[in-house]
């Protein structure tokens, strides 16, 4: 009983600031798959290539992006950033989120694109379709079509790790449940309210998630590894 009255106190008594900071994290989360979506198309570009070159640097990007932590990511940018270029948290949590990400997403990309039949490419070129034409319009949408759940998926990770960004000072869901249970010493009751504004996040995403799959009738796609 005592758990519940704790749960509704800190709902009524931090409910808007809750809510704000439920927008900041759906804004930085959105924004950096924005931006991962783009270094994710480019990389993919680059590990698809015949340019060994490009291959090479693909392989970089993403080793690297991969085999560190992504709180490492995020602090590096912020502050290596900071001595260059004056950038704000949230900015630099956006973009640090992206690159992280836009790792995994040019694996997708990368598997999505392999997946396709090279018929259909072979065709195109024999009409006299040139590469870059035929990987618009015939290899890239049938791609993203089949990427859609690996990169729902992604997303909803993104979603949870820029809890991360609280770190670097901005006010996100995680930040805000920091400074609640400071206040009301009440940390296990803060930190359950908080999961609950998460969850309620990802399960109206994953159910937009589904309702785009089915209007795009992505049917039994094939899994893309991105360990």
């Amino acid at each position: 009983m005592i758990f519940l009255q704790n749960i509704v106190g800190i709902f009524s008594e931090h409910g808007l600031a809750f809510l704000k900071a439920t927008w900041t994290t759906i804004a930085i989360t959105a924004i950096s798959l924005l931006f991962a979506l783009i270094i994710g198309l480019i990389f993919a570009s680059f590990k698809i290539s015949s340019n060994k070159i490009l291959n090479w640097i693909a392989d970089i990007y993403i080793g690297v992006i991969r085999g560190t932590p992504l709180i490492v990511q995020i602090m590096f940018l912020y502050y290596g950033l900071a001595n260059i270029i004056n950038l704000d948290s949230f900015t630099a949590g956006a973009l640090a989120l992206g690159v992280h990400s836009g790792a995994y997403i040019a694996e997708i990309f990368r598997g999505s694109v392999q997946s396709i039949d090279r018929g259909q490419m072979e065709a195109a070129r024999s009409l006299g379709m040139p590469y870059s034409l035929a990987m618009r319009r015939i290899i890239f949408p049938q791609a993203f079509k089949r990427s859609i759940p690996s990169l729902a998926n992604q997303f909803i990770i993104g979603l949870k790790d820029s809890s991360l960004v609280a770190y670097i000072a901005v006010t996100d869901l995680y930040n805000t449940a920091l400074g609640v249970q400071g206040e009301n010493y009440m940390p296990f009751e803060t930190y359950f309210v908080v999961g609950i504004y998460y969850l309620i996040i990802v399960l109206i995403f994953t159910w937009i998630a589904k309702r785009l799959e089915q209007k795009m009738d992505v049917s039994k796609p094939k899994e893309v590894s991105i360990a």
